[in-house]
């Protein structure tokens, strides 16, 4: 079983790491148990299904970049710098992944969802929530670029609906083209869709 204190903590980073480079579908428990260096019945103590595995790690893995998120969405930095840093972090991190696995990753969260979620509600609901949580972050800066005088025509909300859309469209394309320079064009895409320009060229993606 090796170190009861980490073995469930190895196993949700496994589980998110495999899931996250291959498919739900596409990973089966003595995969991950061998990852994680735990016996397959040590895993049942910990869950009662792979599913649940899933469930618990992807809540693992926002947990673990929630801190990041509250980094650069700080309302201590300029709105609009907030979000420049957000697409440039997001494609740093996924040309690492591609560095390290040879393939783009995409996002974890769209990923299951659109694997598993007309077949399971609990996936579903969880990575809707997923979503909702991160647009708060999307809305926060917006409000406060209006509040600078930026006007937003289709408000705050739905503008960073439109945001989020973006995001998760460019990564899709980028994991279809296996290359991460496809995420380049977020934060252009961004800028149009706000009318404004960049307010850090250090920054700002090419």
């Amino acid at each position: 079983m090796g170190r009861t204190s980490d073995a469930r903590e190895r196993l949700l980073q496994s589980a998110i790491d495999l899931i996250w480079t291959n498919s739900y579908a596409a990973v089966g428990v003595d995969q991950i148990c061998e990852r994680a260096g735990v016996k397959k019945g040590s895993f049942y103590h910990f869950f009662p299904s792979k599913t649940e595995l899933a469930l618990a790690a992807y809540d693992a893995h926002w947990e673990s970049i929630q801190p990041h998120l509250d980094a650069i969405f700080s309302p201590l930095v300029p709105p609009l710098e907030r979000i420049e840093r957000w697409c440039h972090a997001l494609y740093e991190h996924q040309k690492e992944l591609y560095d390290r696995y040879g393939c783009v990753c995409g996002c974890p969260y769209a990923n299951v969802g659109t694997e598993l979620g007309t077949r399971d509600d609990r996936i579903r609901a969880r990575v809707g929530d997923y979503f909702d949580r991160f647009q708060r972050y999307l809305e926060s800066a917006l409000r406060d670029l209006t509040a600078e005088g930026i006007t937003l025509s289709a408000g705050v909300k739905v503008t960073a609906q439109s945001i989020l859309s973006c995001e998760l469209g460019l990564l899709v394309r980028a994991k279809v083209a296996n290359d991460p320079e496809v995420l380049r064009e977020l934060m252009p895409s961004v800028l149009r869709l706000l009318a404004v320009a960049p307010s850090s060229p250090t920054i700002s993606t090419p």
